[in-house]
């Protein structure tokens, strides 16, 4: 099963990573796939950003081991918490991802939703990505995205 949530405010690799792994190569499967994309609609790349990655990650963790639902719920408490080490910022958007077994499968997913898509596709500058496994096996994703001066 294959489950998306996108939040905002204002191509051929099959990246897979074991359990108990940080999922480094997923991770940067995933920017280097969103990238691709953001490049070719005439975007500037995303660059990944350490703060942003640990609440991804806090997030997609929290998510995996069902200590908050699969969805956004603390997105503002996230980026508040972003706000105060990132200075500058003035955008905000999340995507979440539940099943996807690879980075492409993940991007894909994403770009086939509307609301994703818009995300990927938004002025911003900065990325995090996290990736957890959940007891049931499946992967779950967090994509945050920041516009910083």
């Amino acid at each position: 099963m294959l489950l998306l949530a996108a939040v905002c405010t204002n191509v051929p690799h099959a990246w897979a990573q074991g359990a108990g792994e940080n999922y480094k190569d997923l991770k940067n499967g995933i920017l280097v796939l969103v990238n691709k994309h953001r490049t070719a609609m005439g975007l500037g790349t995303l660059k990944m950003n350490d703060d942003i990655s640990t609440a991804a990650d806090k997030h997609s963790r929290n998510m995996a081991t069902n200590k908050i639902p699969f969805g956004h719920n603390g997105f503002d408490n996230r980026m508040a918490g972003l706000r105060s080490k990132i200075k500058g910022t003035n955008g905000w958007a999340e995507n979440v991802a539940y099943g996807a077994a690879t980075a492409d499968e993940a991007v894909e997913m994403w770009l086939g939703s509307p609301g994703h898509k818009k995300n990927i596709e938004g002025s911003y500058n900065l990325t995090g990505i996290g990736i957890a496994k959940g007891k049931d096996g499946q992967l779950y994703y967090t994509q945050i995205f920041v516009k910083a001066d």
